[in-house]
């Protein structure tokens, strides 16, 4: 009689436990445009909860905070001098740009904003529109370490225009990411155009999740360049290769502006990927990581084991080479 109810007891496990993996086979899945591009969100929860109107309020809110193509957002406020205080997205990003421009010494910083646009790289013809007294007026307002911030009020020169275009998306992953994990979701990828956090694994495909890395293209075509598994991480990617300029000599000039002159910078870099703990990061030193240029990177890694980075560039042939740096997976 001991054996029958053991067994009784051991079918009902089993099958308690298959109706659960029949719940959480299925991801919910869910896309849309934001931030001036694409998302893509899956997770696995075992009541196959749609959080859409939570996650647009999230993406609102963002954008009411950071978005400077949003008129009357704190920060286009911020940078009409309309206002001071700032909401708690606001402080979380301007601290972890902070940190980043201390660390690459002022390579990655936020108020080069007015340069860039001085700039006009969203024109589709390749030539330079400015001058150099445009640029060096443009200059004299640059440097992050003008900017205070104090108990969530900011204070600032006049003339200084802030803007957080390098690394907002990437804290858009976060915030999503993080608002699943107090959902008690431990299986998820969540993606801003490109810009990449997973954590756990693709239950459909009982796998890590695997993630690509685009080809550079010139053609405006996408195609994968690799394939590689993103382990409770985040990646953000920074190309040159969608956004340049030509001079009359045939020099290529990437969109990434050179905080220290104001001029574009020249590389040969076609795009480097960061994998971080969070996507605001990965994001902040992969726009970074453009500008330092391969060999200040290799040196700054020797002392940041946390980050992992892919170059793709052009040697001296215009051959494609890469260099995988901090174990960056294969």
């Amino acid at each position: 009689m001991k054996k029958i109810i053991l067994l009784l007891a051991v079918l009902v496990s089993f099958s308690c436990k298959e109706e659960q993996q029949k719940k959480d086979s299925t991801l919910v899945k869910l896309s849309g445009p934001v931030f001036g591009t694409g998302f893509t969100i899956q997770y696995a929860d075992n009541e196959n909860t749609d959080f859409s109107k939570e996650i647009d309020s999230l993406f609102n809110e963002v954008n009411n905070s950071l978005s400077t193509y949003i008129p009357n957002s704190d920060i286009s406020k911020l940078n009409r001098n309309k206002i001071s205080e700032v909401d708690h997205y606001f402080v979380e990003v301007f601290n972890t740009s902070k940190s980043i421009y201390e660390k690459t010494e002022g390579v990655f910083d936020p108020t080069i904003g007015n340069v860039v646009n001085a700039w006009n790289f969203g024109a589709e013809t390749n030539k330079f529109l400015t001058d150099s007294t445009t640029i060096d007026s443009l200059m004299q307002f640059v440097g992050f370490n003008k900017i205070k911030l104090t108990n969530n009020i900011i204070s600032k020169p006049p003339s200084t225009y802030l803007e957080f275009n390098a690394i907002a998306k990437g804290y858009g992953v976060d915030v999503i990411a993080e608002f699943l994990e107090s959902k008690n979701i431990v299986n998820y990828l969540v993606e801003i155009g490109g810009e990449i956090r997973a954590k756990g694994k693709n239950i459909q495909k009982k796998s890590p999740w695997k993630v690509g890395l685009d080809e550079p293209r010139f053609d405006g075509e996408q195609s994968v360049f690799k394939a590689i598994e993103l382990r409770d991480e985040a990646m953000a990617t920074s190309g040159t290769y969608r956004k340049f300029k030509i001079d009359e000599n045939g020099n290529k000039y990437a969109h990434i502006i050179d905080t220290k002159t104001g001029y574009p910078t020249k590389t040969s870099i076609l795009s480097v990927s960061v994998i971080a703990g969070d996507c605001m990061t990965a994001d902040g030193y992969a726009t970074a990581f453009q500008a330092m240029g391969i060999e200040k990177v290799s040196e700054f890694l020797k002392s940041h084991p946390e980050l992992k980075v892919y170059f793709i560039y052009e040697d001296k042939d215009q051959a494609l080479k890469t260099l995988n740096l901090n174990s960056f997976p294969e």
